[in-house]
């Protein structure tokens, strides 16, 4: 597998926006992967989940919001963003005219994902993965960012950990469970919302990110 390509997004009226595209050998499917609220698509995590995904022979694209293209640490308002997700999945299109694409992200990429999809479906994607979906600020246990979901007519992952202080497990057990068959909820026990357990788990950070990688794989391959 080479190292990623630089690309650039036309994200209209947001400008253009920073992409890394990993290409294995025979790609079987397309990640469109958009990063979270704290952080670039360069973030370690980022990088290894998108390395990951190569090394089991899945493509991903994953890009800059406006926001942190321009150094801010302020997100994008929520119209601003959802473009640069539907920009991207078209680049995406481009590239791999062929390929089943799936789109989504690290928590706020993820639910910025989820909000487009729900107002007009992406280009040629064929379901959506959710990296840590966040469900409500932290110690303020909610269920309102889920209410678009439904809306959602694709297959969804949440890929969750048991520790989320994002997304308690009594919360979005049930949120998945009403979004029926088209939903898959997979819990990494002892995960945080960075998908980090703790020592005495028994298990490091690793062979955590290893157990969300084959759940998606396994996902996607359904898919």
């Amino acid at each position: 597998m080479s190292s990623p390509q630089q690309l650039t997004i036309e994200a209209g009226k947001a400008g253009a926006v920073s992409a890394l595209l990993v290409r294995p050998d025979a790609p079987r499917a397309c990640f469109v992967f958009a990063h979270g609220a704290g952080a670039g698509m360069k973030h370690s995590f980022m990088e290894a989940f998108a390395n990951g995904l190569g090394e089991r022979s899945i493509a991903s694209l994953r890009y800059q919001f406006p926001y942190v293209e321009k150094g801010s640490k302020r997100p994008d308002p929520p119209a601003v963003a959802q473009a640069t997700v539907r920009a991207a999945a078209a680049k995406a299109a481009q590239i791999f005219p062929d390929l089943s694409l799936i789109a989504g992200g690290k928590s706020f990429g993820g639910r910025m994902t989820s909000q487009a999809q729900a107002a007009a479906p992406l280009p040629g994607v064929r379901g959506l993965a959710f990296v840590g979906f966040p469900l409500h600020p932290a110690g303020k246990p909610s269920t309102d960012r889920a209410d678009h979901l439904a809306k959602v007519n694709i297959p969804m992952l949440f890929l969750q950990g048991s520790r989320d202080t994002l997304a308690e497990v009594a919360l979005i057990e049930p949120v998945v469970q009403r979004l029926g068959p088209r939903a898959m909820l997979h819990l990494v026990d002892g995960a945080d919302h960075s998908f980090h357990v703790l020592a005495r788990s028994g298990r490091n950070d690793r062979e955590a990110l290893g157990e969300i990688l084959d759940a998606f794989v396994n996902w996607a391959g359904a898919v």
